[in-house]
């Protein structure tokens, strides 16, 4: 990139940036007024907004897992019928007879009562799991008895008792882990009737992961696929012009740690054609203030809370 150029586009992310900011100083009080203020704004740059036409996409982390132990039906259910959030995030692992479950840790360790790697379990055997009685001694507020024994659920479980109307933001954990896990995914969505242009058009589908090798995998099969390249805690500040260009070439969005966010680098992402969807942001402030920065969604463990935020 020349100088010339470079200039030109400081230029015009400090003409945005300053616009965003004029506005944003212009209203008195915090809230919806605010928050429409912000989202009516016209930008310089045409920002992406979410596939699903919402302003602000809620993403239910592991479910509701603020209420509900992780990656269950129970977390699933309370999550998408209960607090209606937008989407219904998923974590994969593989097991030893090769089903994909939703779990996000690779050893069953932490939420479950066993021990050892997902990989080294056939299904059969996960499914003898509990993988809720230890929500109920974690967290005594939320316990509930029906928590008890609570089962890992297959990807093919969760697609097919929520349908195809449903949205669903799946990660890609450990791909290294699972050689051809990504072909094993888009032919689960397509079994499900979620892989139709359609369905990818109105974000039924997004596929997130930390791997830029897994994403590009996706990528090459499928370019219709909305991808999303999370950012581990401390790196976005690493990333220079080029390497956030080569990451938009194939993914729509960006998911950074919500504490490595901040207005100007908000912006930023925003004009370089990302979706901003930070992780994992449980608290009403903080919520209001990234939708102040001009994010598009957040991860969150309680998605009841930024539904108060953002009505």
């Amino acid at each position: 990139m020349t100088m010339t150029n470079s200039s030109k586009s400081f230029t015009k992310f400090m003409a945005a940036s300053a616009v965003f900011t004029m506005g944003f100083l212009s209203v008195p009080t915090a809230g919806a007024e605010q928050m429409n203020h912000i989202a009516n704004k016209p930008q310089a740059i045409k920002w992406q907004t979410n596939l699903t036409n919402e302003r602000f996409t809620t993403i239910a982390h592991r479910g509701a897992s603020g209420y509900a132990p992780e990656h269950t039906f129970q977390s699933y259910d309370k999550s998408h019928n209960e607090l209606k959030a937008s989407y219904i995030e998923i974590d994969l692992q593989r097991t030893k007879d090769g089903h994909l479950v939703a779990m996000h840790d690779e050893t069953v360790n932490r939420t479950t009562n066993g021990h050892g790697r997902v990989e080294d379990y056939t299904l059969d055997e996960l499914k003898q799991l509990d993988a809720g009685s230890w929500f109920n001694k974690k967290y005594p507020k939320y316990a509930k008895a029906s928590y008890k024994n609570a089962k890992v659920p297959t990807l093919d479980e969760i697609l097919e008792r929520y349908g195809p109307n449903a949205n669903y933001y799946i990660e890609t954990k450990s791909p290294e882990v699972y050689p051809g896990m990504e072909e094993q995914l888009l032919e689960s969505l397509k079994k499900h009737h979620l892989l139709n242009n359609n369905k990818l058009k109105k974000g039924h589908v997004m596929i997130q992961s930390f791997s830029d090798e897994s994403l590009k995998k996706i990528h090459k099969q499928n370019k219709h696929v909305p991808l999303v390249k999370l950012v581990d805690k401390g790196e976005l500040q690493q990333f220079n012009e080029q390497r956030l260009k080569e990451i938009r070439s194939y993914a729509i969005g960006i998911g950074p740690d919500f504490t490595d966010l901040n207005e100007q680098n908000t912006h930023h992402l925003k004009d370089l054609g990302f979706l901003v969807h930070p992780y994992t942001v449980n608290e009403k402030a903080d919520m209001q203030r990234l939708n102040e920065y001009g994010v598009d969604g957040v991860f969150t463990n309680f998605a009841d809370k930024y539904k108060e935020v953002i009505k």
